[in-house]
C-alpha cells in the first residue's frame, strides 16, 4: 500500500504541476501559432488526461471511455501535428474538468487494496509522460515569449552552494562498463534504456563543467557562424537555410550580447551554460574549439562510474554522479527551482567520482551519438515512444531546470533532431 500511496501523490502532484504551468495563459495563448516545434497548448493539457486515462483506467484496469471522442481529439499517434490546432476541442473549463476528474478515478482505483500490481508500471509511465509534456509546456512558453509561470513563483528558492571548479578536464581511464539499466535497478524504465551491457571504452577527457556562455559567445564573435571548415556538411546545410547568424534568443545591443529569457531581454551571464543550442551548433563549437561531444557511453561512464582500486573502472554505478541520494537542490537543479539556469560551478556536492558537476539538472547535454536500440532491443507496450525516432535523433543526457526530479537519473535517455534549438540544451566537451 506504501508504493501505491506514493504513486497517488506522484499522479496529484503531476497534476497540479499541469494546471499551474497554463493557469495565467488567456484562451488565445493557450492555442498560440502554428508552428513544428510546439503543439496547441489547450490540445496537449487535454491529450495528457487521455494518455492517462487509455493507459490506466482502459488499457490496464478495462473501464470504458471517459469521453467517447477522445481518441479523435488527443491520440498523438494518429492524429498529425498540424490538425491538432483545426480540431472541435472541447472549452478550457470542460478540458480542465476532464484532467481533474482523470485524475481523481486514478487516485480512486489506487487507493483499492486490489489496485493490480501489473497496473502501476502504467501508473510509472503516465506519471513519466506528464512530467515531459510539462517540461515541453515550459518549452512553449519560451518559444512563443511567454512570461514565464506565475503559479510557480513560490518555488523560487534554489541552493546553489560555494565553490570554485578547477578549470579543464576530468581524466577517464579505459575499461569495460555497463551502459544502460540492469534488470530490477529501477522501479520504472522506458524500453531505450533496455538492458545493461557491456562496452570496452578507452581512457579520455571530459570537460568538468558544460560550456558556458561566455565561452559560446567567443566563438560567434570570432566568426564561428560565418566559417563553412567548422559545420558539418548537413550542419552548415541547416545553418544556411536557418539563415542563422548566432543562437537562437540572443541579439545584439549597445552593450553586448543579450538573450531572451520567456518575455525578457537579459544580459548573457557569462558563467552560466550555453543553453538553446542545437546539435549542429554544439558540433560546430566543438571543431572550433579543437575538441569534441562525448559518446553517451562516454557521458554515463563520466557520471556514473568510479576509479577502481589498480585503475580502470569499478564495477558498480551510481545511480546519480554523486551517489544514490535522491537528488535535492544541494545536489541537482531541477523542478524548476529557479525559472533558469545557475552558474557552472554552483552545486559542488554534485561532482561525479570523477569531479564533473551539474552532470544531473541546469541544462540537457547532447552527445555525439544517434539514438538506436540497445541491443536485444524489446518495444514496451507504448511502442511509438522509441521506436519510431531511432536514426533520426540524437541522444541528450542528464536533464535541466525544467526536468523533474522524480524522473531524471545517469541512465535516462532524451532524445531530439539534430536541428532543435527550442530545448534547454547545452554541451560538455571531450579532448580530441
Amino acid at each position: 500500500m506504501e508504493i501505491t500511496r506514493q504513486l497517488s501523490e506522484a499522479v496529484f502532484d503531476a497534476r497540479a504541476r499541469t494546471l499551474a504551468l497554463v493557469a495565467d495563459l488567456s484562451d488565445d495563448q493557450l492555442f498560440g501559432p502554428r508552428l513544428p516545434t510546439v503543439n496547441p497548448l489547450h490540445w496537449e493539457i487535454g491529450h495528457i488526461g487521455w494518455f492517462q486515462e487509455s493507459w490506466i483506467l482502459r488499457h490496464a484496469l478495462g473501464r470504458p471511455p471517459i469521453r467517447e471522442d477522445g481518441d479523435r481529439l488527443y491520440d498523438s499517434s494518429a492524429i498529425p501535428h498540424d490538425v491538432r490546432w483545426d480540431l472541435p476541442l472541447p472549452s478550457r473549463g470542460r478540458t480542465i474538468e476532464y484532467l481533474l476528474h482523470t485524475r481523481d478515478l486514478v487516485q480512486k482505483q489506487l487507493s483499492r487494496a486490489d489496485f493490480p500490481e501489473s497496473a502501476r508500471y502504467f501508473v510509472h509511465l503516465t506519471i513519466a509522460h506528464e512530467d515531459m509534456h510539462d517540461e515541453a509546456i515550459i518549452l512553449t512558453r519560451q518559444t512563443l515569449g511567454y512570461p514565464p509561470p506565475a503559479e510557480l513563483a513560490s518555488l523560487q528558492v534554489v541552493a546553489e552552494g560555494e565553490g570554485d571548479l578547477a578549470p579543464g578536464d576530468a581524466e577517464i581511464p579505459a575499461g569495460s562498463f555497463l551502459l544502460g539499466s540492469a534488470v530490477g535497478e529501477e522501479v520504472f524504465i522506458h524500453d531505450n534504456e533496455k538492458w545493461a551491457h557491456s562496452v570496452d571504452l578507452d581512457a579520455f577527457a571530459i570537460a568538468r563543467a558544460p560550456v558556458t556562455q561566455a565561452e559560446f559567445a567567443h566563438f560567434v564573435d570570432s566568426g564561428g557562424y560565418q566559417e563553412p571548415a567548422y559545420w558539418s556538411e548537413p550542419g552548415w546545410q541547416w545553418r544556411s537555410l536557418a539563415s542563422a547568424e548566432h543562437p537562437a534568443y540572443w541579439r545584439r545591443s549597445a552593450t553586448g550580447w543579450q538573450r531572451r529569457h520567456f518575455d525578457e531581454w537579459k544580459p548573457l551571464e557569462p558563467r552560466w551554460p550555453m543553453v538553446h543550442v542545437n546539435w549542429f551548433e554544439a558540433e560546430a563549437y566543438c571543431r572550433f574549439a579543437g575538441r569534441r561531444l562525448p559518446s553517451e557511453a562516454e557521458w554515463e561512464v563520466a557520471a556514473s562510474a568510479s576509479p577502481a582500486d589498480g585503475g580502470g573502472l569499478a564495477a558498480r554505478k551510481r545511480r546519480y554522479p554523486w551517489g544514490s541520494e535522491y537528488p535535492r537542490p544541494q545536489r541537482a537543479h531541477l523542478d524548476v527551482t529557479r525559472q533558469g539556469c545557475i552558474d557552472v560551478a554552483a552545486l559542488p556536492r554534485s561532482d561525479s567520482a570523477f569531479g564533473c558537476r551539474q552532470m544531473i539538472g541546469n541544462v540537457w547535454e547532447w552527445t555525439h551519438t544517434p539514438f538506436m536500440p540497445y541491443p536485444g532491443f524489446s518495444a514496451d507496450p507504448y511502442r511509438d515512444y522509441s521506436q519510431p525516432w531511432f536514426g533520426s535523433h540524437k541522444v541528450l543526457r542528464g536533464g535541466c531546470w525544467a526536468t523533474r526530479s522524480r524522473l531524471i537519473r545517469n541512465t535516462w535517455r532524451n532524445f531530439y533532431t539534430p536541428e532543435r534549438r527550442d530545448i534547454i540544451a547545452g554541451f560538455r566537451t571531450c579532448r580530441l
